[in-house]
């Protein structure tokens, strides 16, 4: 057989880790969908218009639009109208989303030990920044 090309297997792990993700946070009533990828960049802009927020995430505007609508919904996330160009929004995370950071943060940290579980240390620092050096020359 064949071996794995580098970019089926970066698709291959994504979407296990969505899905795993998708089943940790479902108790807490965030969903799939990069919802705590929003979350987590709320958190940590809080006032943030949305526009930024699809730049950030690297998605695109509909699906920031259905993923703060879930997370609004689930009472993570609020949206007020932004005073400066009304035709915007500003986001604002909840107490709930608050309160909930220091959960998320440790289900990401599970999860990326579990990623890195069988490397040495130095594999994870040589895995860490080649994969900063792919994303580099994607971004650019």
């Amino acid at each position: 057989m064949r071996p794995y090309t580098v970019g089926k297997l970066m698709s291959l792990i994504n979407r296990i880790g969505q899905r795993e993700l998708a089943e940790a946070l479902k108790p807490h009533g965030i969903g799939g969908g990069g919802q705590h990828s929003y979350l987590k960049a709320i958190l940590a802009n809080p006032g943030m218009n949305q526009d930024k927020l699809t730049g950030e995430v690297k998605l695109d505007k509909a699906t920031t639009t259905r993923c703060i609508q879930q997370l609004e919904d689930a009472g993570y996330v609020m949206r007020t109208v932004d005073t400066e160009d009304r035709r915007s929004y500003r986001l604002y995370p909840t107490e709930r989303a608050i309160a909930f950071e220091p959960v998320l943060q440790s289900i990401l940290d599970a999860y990326n030990r579990r990623l890195t579980s069988n490397l040495s240390s130095r594999e994870v620092e040589a895995l860490h920044a080649l994969l900063h050096k792919v994303y580099a020359g994607l971004d650019a």
